[in-house]
C-alpha cells in the first residue's frame, strides 16, 4: 500500500483515511513501545478518532512515519548533505547518478531522480499526519492532560517538517488544517515569512506546555528542550540572534542536557538518547517487516562489503578530512577509512568502492541478524545535539558583539573534543583553547568548530551553514547565486497543482 505523494490533491475521504494507511505501513512489534501501532486497516475512518487509544495511536504514527525512506534516507541525503563541501555521492560511479545533479548543482524542476518529490511529498505527509491530529483529537472524549501534551508533540514535528521545506525551497503551500471543502485542496506557496511565523507559533506552544523529560517507554517524544532548540535553530536561519540567545540560554541553565564524554560511543546503539540527545528519530528492530522497521539511514551510508550490507552513499570528503586539527580524534569517529578497523573491530575491506565512510551512521556488524532486514535499523538518528545549542549560542552572541561569552560557549564544545582526543592517545596540548575577542576571528573559529563537530551530522546541515553565512559561492563549485540559495520545486508537484504552484527563480 503506497500513500499518495502530493498531499494538495486529497479528496476528502483521502484525508480522513491516510493516517489509517500510516497505521497500517508502520507495523507492529517495535521495541520502543511508544512507536507501537496496532494494526488499524480494517477500521472504517468514521470510526476512527473516536477514543484516547486511536489518539495514542495516531501520535505514534507521527514520530514513525519521521524514520521513513523519504524523512532520513535518499531524498534527505541528497537536499540536505550532498551539495556541501563535506560529503559526495559514493557508491559506485554509475550508482545512483542522479544524486551528482545535488552535488554539481545540475539538478532541474524535473528530478530525474525523484529525491526532490521525495523529499516534498516526505514532508507534507508528515504534516498531514500532525493536521488530521491537530484537528481532531480535540473532539475526543480523553485524559485532558494527555491530550493537550499529544496536540503540542504534533504542533513541534509540524514545525520541524515545515521548517525543513522552508529551508530547502523557500516559500512553501502551509496548511495547517485539514482542507475543510474542495476550495482547500490546492494552494499557492505561502512567502517564507509566514511560513516561518507558523513554525514559531507551532514551537512557542510546544515549548510552552511540553515536559522537559520522559521516562520508560516515553522517552524519545519531543519535550520542552526540542521545542526551545529548534526555535533557536529557525531563529539562527532568520539571523534573530537575541532570540537564538533566548533560546539556547533557557535551555543551557536548565541543566537537562550534557555533552556526552565519549564522542564516538555517543552514536552507538547503546547510547541512544544519551544525555546529550535533544532530540532524535527513533528507530527499532521490526523482525519479518522490513518496511516497518527504519528509515534505513545506516544501510544507504554504511560500507559495501562482507557482514556490511550497507550501499556507501553520502560519504565525507578529503576537505572535510583536511578540516580537523592535527589530533582532534573527532575525526576518527567521523570519518571511516578503508583498511582501518573500527573502534568495533569492523574493517572496510580493501580495495573498496570509496576510500571512506561516515562513522555517525555506522552500526556494528556484530549487531546484524537474520531478523534485521535493513542492518543498522535499531540506530537511532541523531537530529539535534547539545553541542549544537552550544554552537548556536557561541554564534549568537559574536554576532550580537558578546564576544566574551561566545567564546565560552565556544570553549565547552572545544574542551569535550580536547578530552576526547587526550584520552584517545592524542599529546597535551591537542585543540588549544581559542582565546581571541575579534569578533570577525572568533566566527571564522565558531564556523570551523561547526564543521568539525557536526560533520556528517544529520539535519545539521553543512550546506545550508554555507548558504546562510554567504560562503556557497566560494566554497562550492557550480553554486549560483540568486539561484541555489533554494532548491526547485518539483515539476511534477507544479503539474499536479495545474499551474498553481510556481517554479524558484533559475529553474
Amino acid at each position: 500500500m503506497k500513500i499518495k505523494n502530493n498531499l494538495l490533491h486529497f479528496n476528502k475521504v483521502g484525508f480522513n483515511l491516510i493516517i489509517i494507511m500510516a497505521v497500517l505501513l508502520m507495523g507492529v512489534g517495535c521495541s520502543k513501545s511508544f512507536l507501537n501501532v496496532p494494526p488499524q486497516g480494517q477500521q472504517p475512518s468514521q470510526q476512527f478518532w473516536q477514543s484516547q487509544s486511536d489518539a495514542t495511536a495516531a501520535v505514534n504514527a507521527i514520530y514513525a512515519s519521521l524514520r521513513s525512506w523519504n524523512e532520513t534516507a535518499f531524498a534527505a541525503i541528497a537536499v540536505e548533505s550532498m551539495a556541501s563541501d563535506d560529503a559526495a555521492k559514493g557508491s559506485t560511479s554509475s550508482d545512483a547518478t542522479f544524486m551528482n545533479n545535488f552535488d554539481q548543482f545540475t539538478i532541474t524542476s524535473s528530478d530525474e531522480g525523484g529525491q526532490l518529490g521525495g523529499f516534498w511529498s516526505g514532508q507534507y505527509q508528515e504534516i498531514n499526519l500532525c493536521n488530521q491530529v491537530i484537528d481532531n483529537i480535540p473532539g475526543i472524549n480523553m485524559d485532558a492532560t494527555l491530550k493537550a501534551r499529544y496536540l503540542l508533540e504534533a504542533k513541534f514535528v509540524r514545525a520541524y517538517s515545515y521548517f525543513r521545506l522552508v529551508r530547502a525551497f523557500g516559500d512553501v503551500p502551509l496548511r495547517l488544517h485539514i482542507p475543510a471543502d474542495a476550495s482547500q485542496y490546492n494552494i499557492p506557496r505561502t512567502p517564507k515569512a509566514q511560513v516561518y511565523a507558523a513554525i514559531e507559533q507551532d514551537l512557542t506552544d510546544a515549548a510552552g506546555g511540553l515536559p522537559s523529560i520522559y521516562n520508560g517507554a516515553d522517552v524519545g517524544r519531543a519535550t520542552k528542550g526540542a521545542a526551545l532548540a529548534l526555535h533557536a535553530m529557525v531563529a539562527l536561519y532568520q539571523q534573530k540572534w537575541s532570540d537564538v540567545v533566548n533560546y539556547t540560554n533557557t535551555i543551557m541553565l536548565s541543566n537537562t542536557y550534557s555533552l556526552f564524554p565519549n564522542y564516538e560511543q555517543m552514536y552507538r546503539v547503546a547510547n541512544n538518547n544519551c544525555s546529550e540527545s535533544i532530540f532524535e528519530i527513533q528507530c527499532a528492530v521490526t523482525p519479518n517487516n522490513p518496511a516497518a522497521e527504519t528509515s534505513q539511514y545506516s544501510q544507504v551510508q554504511m560500507p559495501r562489503g562482507v557482514n556490511w550490507g550497507g550501499w556507501g552513499f553520502n560519504v565525507p570528503t578529503q576537505d572535510l578530512v583536511n578540516e580537523f586539527e592535527t589530533g582532534d580524534a573527532r575525526l576518527n569517529a567521523t570519518v571511516i577509512f578503508q583498511g582501518v578497523a573500527t573502534l568495533e573491530g569492523d574493517i572496510v575491506p580493501s580495495p573498496a568502492t570509496n576510500p571512506m565512510y561516515s562513522y555517525k551512521a555506522y552500526v556494528p556488524s556484530s549487531l546484524f541478524s537474520t531478523a534485521l532486514q535493513n542492518p543498522g535499523c535499531q540506530q537511532d538518528v541523531r537530529a539535534i545535539r547539545y553541542a549544537s545549542v552550544l554552537l548556536w549560542n557561541a554564534e549568537a552572541n559574536n554576532e550580537l558583539g558578546n564576544t566574551s561569552t561566545a567564546l565560552a560557549s565556544l570553549e565547552l564544545v572545544r574542551a569535550r573534543a580536547r578530552a576526547y582526543s587526550i584520552a584517545n592517545g592524542a599529546p597535551v596540548g591537542t585543540l588549544p583553547k581559542v582565546t581571541t575577542t575579534v569578533q570577525a576571528t572568533l566566527r571564522t573559529a565558531i564556523q570551523h568548530e561547526r564543521r568539525v563537530e557536526l560533520g556528517m551530522d544529520f539535519f545539521e546541515s553543512r550546506y545550508f551553514d554555507l548558504v546562510r553565512w554567504g560562503l556557497a559561492a566560494t566554497k562550492l563549485p557550480g553554486w549560483k547565486a540568486n539561484k541555489n540559495e533554494v532548491w526547485p520545486i518539483p515539476q511534477s508537484e507544479i503539474d499536479l497543482s495545474v499551474g498553481m504552484l510556481t517554479q524558484n527563480k533559475g529553474y
